[in-house]
């Protein structure tokens, strides 16, 4: 960011040096933040760790262990994680440019995109159900069959929903990884180049990857399953559009800065970042955007992990839509969270307050987890947290 001064490295972490109006909560910010790290760290046997802080005046990023347990190399600003289910924040803001720059609707079928799927009772889904996991009762997965598009298109075909769309939300790789490729099409580009193009080549994510680079292989750290066996994310259909994404724990924390200020962003984008952030539907005790989840704020730790419970992500809800949605604005706190075989990520944002927090992990470790250690920072950066 213009304005901070060059971070330096000390004692494990990567500090940028605050300016004058933080210069006092500073101490007590690095220290809950390498409190919470070595906690979570030792008690989910997590070996690498990055975190980033973003708050007016201030930004800072840490970073702790190692990157791969075999070679002992250390977790730097340049180690890329795989970020899971934060990849659908990226897909969501792309087909909201698309939608921005007027070549798609999200009211429209997913048929009127794709005629390959007219007839079927997901051709009858709009874009918007696809892209909130409310498009009928798509599984979390697809089956292990499914290995190219066009099985994916017969198994969208044939698909028998369960419940009615847009009556309940049921978490869906293949429900957004449709949403994704459909915006893709209507941009007539691949979903890679189009995500490059329109999203991170125009926010400087110039470390942000699906398919990470011979240059940057070096850089990749290895997830680490239950057992501490190496892991990296498998690819399959619509893998990059669902949980494809690879990132520095800066990168994620400018894309985290783009959502708390798009309006300093060129319209189109400034549109879709905005647009990704409005309140669809309420289901429980959180309120859907296109990808990002919202509570109001302050909440209690309690609401948060209530959000983020596995019966969430793995049971149908009931949802509430309104009509319209919610603007993305007043009092909100957004988050996603995501997750590979060895990887665990987590993201919040506080527009109000214009304070961001990620996390990265190379380990797959409890979301509870993840959002206690946020909660300890988030305390320190905002003083009106219960």
């Amino acid at each position: 960011m213009s304005g901070i001064p060059r971070a330096h490295r000390s004692c494990g972490l990567l500090l940028g040096l605050a300016l004058p109006i933080l210069a006092q909560a500073a101490p007590s910010l690095d220290d809950e933040v390498r409190t919470a790290a070595r906690a979570v760290m030792a008690e989910q046997d997590v070996p690498g760790l990055a975190i980033g802080v973003s708050a007016p005046g201030l930004r800072r990023l840490y970073y702790f262990g190692v990157a791969d347990r075999r070679s002992s190399q250390p977790v730097d600003a340049a180690t890329l994680f795989e970020i899971g289910s934060l990849s659908k924040t990226y897909t969501a803001t792309l087909g909201a440019y698309a939608s921005a720059t007027g070549r798609l609707r999200l009211d429209e079928s997913a048929a009127q995109v794709r005629p390959a799927l007219a007839g079927s009772a997901i051709g009858q889904a709009s874009l918007l159900q696809l892209a909130t996991y409310s498009a009928g009762g798509l599984p979390l997965q697809f089956p292990d069959a499914i290995a190219t598009e066009a099985q994916a298109t017969g198994f969208y075909r044939d698909f028998q929903p369960p419940f009615p769309a847009g009556s309940r939300r049921l978490y869906s790789n293949p429900s957004i990884g449709l949403f994704g490729a459909l915006a893709a099409q209507r941009l007539d580009e691949p979903f890679a180049t189009a995500l490059q193009r329109h999203v991170l080549t125009p926010l400087g994510l110039g470390h942000t990857y699906l398919q990470v680079p011979a240059a940057a292989q070096d850089h990749y750290a290895w997830g680490h399953g239950k057992k501490g066996e190496p892991l990296r994310v498998n690819p399959g259909v619509y893998a990059e559009e669902a949980y494809g994404i690879k990132t520095t724990a800066g990168d994620l924390l400018g894309f985290i800065e783009a959502n708390l200020n798009p309006g300093r962003l060129p319209a189109p984008l400034a549109k879709a970042i905005t647009t990704t952030q409005q309140g669809y539907y309420r289901s429980g005790p959180m309120t859907q955007g296109l990808a990002w989840e919202a509570y109001p704020y302050p909440l209690l730790k309690t609401q948060l992990l209530a959000g983020n419970t596995p019966a969430m992500a793995l049971e149908p809800q009931p949802v509430d839509w309104q009509r319209p949605p919610l603007p993305a604005s007043g009092a909100r706190l957004l988050n996603k969270t995501g997750s590979t075989n060895g990887f665990g990520a987590y993201a919040l944002f506080i527009p109000e307050r214009q304070l961001g927090l990620v996390i990265l992990a190379n380990r797959n470790y409890p979301i509870s987890a993840r959002i206690e250690a946020a909660w300890r920072i988030l305390q320190k950066l905002d003083g009106g947290v219960p």
